[in-house]
């Protein structure tokens, strides 16, 4: 790498950018002189059969590709020709450098608390301390701010060749950890090491309001009734809609009265003891109470009326519209389109209208998705306001999953992924053999204190189980029941560890 520092310092014509550079090339050099000191420590006929890593071979031919005098490897309209325009090579081999540079030292801080510093022994321990070092960190950082302060004066289609760069090289230097053999059974990718299509059949469950969703379907529904309301005494067919003011304010009521009522009832159900340890049942019978006020609380929007009269195809409008998670469409793309996994994939929702549901997942080969949800009943093409309550409640979810597995035959065991982020999802995470939570809500937290839930990073979880798995002492790391549930902040964290990339 530190030869593409020396390539862009001579490209540079800015002075200080020079010594920047050239600072980092020999930080660069120390960092490589490291990876030989750890080398020449190992079995010298292990070092001798190993074969050159197919993904630094990639990369290393990116590097050299984007020194070319024809860029048109990233953009096919731009090259390099010019004295002013090969000044702005430096910043391009910076943007291919940098992702390695940050990949690196993130990845040393995400393991350098997990090493035992009393354990010197460990062949890649002097390489994790390197790079989880605030030196390491420096580096990256200085990287990325000359990165910044080179490409201030380009212009938006010089910007996208950097972006398109960073993102390329980001793509291969991942590569390298995704290609390296593995010399001991590994609990992940969860899917590839644990799923044999021929003895399990995979199952996964999700919820869809704010665990896909940025913003809950219940206020998107509520705001596509106020906006086609009448805005004066009009009927519409046969349903009779109400003003468009007053559905606002009778709307408001209806949410204010559900915070309120929701508040109270978490508070209800945390008046028992603390449980010292994990009691599903005590929890389940505690989440009847939850299962009530949902049903009171649905059967006030359907006779309020605040629903009457939405048009089916703006439901599926809007739902095409939907704003969802980042990384949640890529990960069930995955999935569907690995056809040796087989998968069945499962929405269990609340949202009052499913139509929304498939219409937000009507591209992109979602389609096969099956879901679980309540529906509108309609008349002429308009929703009269009445709700077909299937999937009100937790108890109801669990009956659900429950019945959907039932249904299958008994030619295979089912592997169960459940992800969710409420207590509405809290019984059926806790009967999954994998259980993830998604920015797990402030009710959940809440409850997870008084019924021996416990939350555990996901991460941490899997270095954990590696260790059990390595060890053989179980010969499946994932059980439900277990009261233990893995927190995420994203979509791309299910999918790494899921499918491994």
């Amino acid at each position: 790498m530190f030869c593409r520092y020396e390539a862009a310092e001579e490209s540079t014509d800015d002075d200080d950018a020079k010594v920047g550079l050239s600072e980092m090339r020999k930080n660069a050099i120390e960092a490589l002189k490291n990876h030989d000191t750890v080398i020449q420590q190992w079995d010298s006929d292990m070092v001798k059969q190993c074969a050159v890593n197919p993904g630094t071979v990639k990369y290393t031919g990116f590097l050299l590709a984007t020194t070319s005098d024809k860029v048109e490897r990233v953009k096919a309209a731009n090259s390099l020709a010019t004295p002013f325009e090969r000044t702005k090579l430096a910043d391009y081999i910076l943007g291919a450098m940098v992702p390695c540079v940050r990949l690196y030292a993130d990845l040393g801080k995400e393991l350098l608390p997990f090493l035992d510093q009393g354990e010197t022994t460990y062949p890649y321990k002097s390489i994790v301390d390197s790079y989880g070092s605030q030196g390491f960190e420096e580096l990256a950082l200085q990287n990325e701010e000359w990165l910044d302060k080179l490409s201030v004066t380009f212009t938006s289609e010089e910007l996208d060749i950097i972006e398109k760069l960073y993102e390329k090289a980001m793509k291969l230097v991942l590569g390298f950890p995704l290609a390296q053999p593995l010399d001991q059974k590994s609990v992940i990718p969860i899917i590839s090491r644990e799923h044999n299509p021929a003895e399990y059949r995979l199952v996964i469950f999700f919820n869809f309001d704010q665990t896909c969703t940025v913003v809950n379907s219940s206020a998107i529904l509520a705001e596509m009734a106020i906006i086609s309301a009448p805005k004066s005494d009009e009927n519409i067919g046969t349903v009779v809609r109400m003003l468009s003011a007053d559905l606002r304010s009778t709307w408001g009521d209806l949410s204010k009265q559900y915070t309120e009522e929701y508040e109270q009832c978490i508070d209800t159900m945390l008046l028992t003891e603390k449980a010292e340890n994990f009691d599903y049942e005590r929890l389940h019978k505690v989440l009847e109470q939850l299962s009530d006020f949902e049903k009171r609380a649905n059967t006030r929007v359907s006779k309020s009326g605040v629903l009457k009269g939405l048009k089916l195809e703006d439901i599926k409008r809007a739902g095409e519209l939907m704003l969802l998670q980042d990384g949640y469409k890529s990960f069930l793309q995955s999935i569907i389109q690995n056809e040796q996994l087989n998968a069945d994939i499962h929405v269990l929702s609340y949202c009052w209208c499913g139509d929304l549901i498939r219409s937000a997942f009507s591209s992109g080969g979602l389609d096969v998705l099956n879901v679980h949800a309540n529906e509108f009943i309609h008349e002429e093409n308009l929703s009269t306001g009445e709700i077909v309550k299937k999937v009100e409640t937790p108890i109801d979810k669990l009956q659900a999953c429950r019945k959907i597995l039932n249904n299958y035959n008994n030619d295979k065991n089912n592997l169960t992924v459940q992800v969710g982020d409420s207590p509405n999802d809290l019984l059926c995470l806790l009967q999954a053999d994998i259980s993830i939570v998604l920015n797990p809500s402030t009710s959940l937290k809440r409850v997870r204190d008084y019924f021996g839930v416990s939350f555990i990073p996901l991460f941490p979880g899997i270095v954990e189980k590696q260790k059990i798995f390595a060890a053989g002492e179980e010969s499946s790391c994932w059980n439900g029941l277990s009261g233990v549930l893995y927190t995420i902040s994203s979509w791309a964290e299910i999918h790494a560890v899921m499918l491994g990339s």
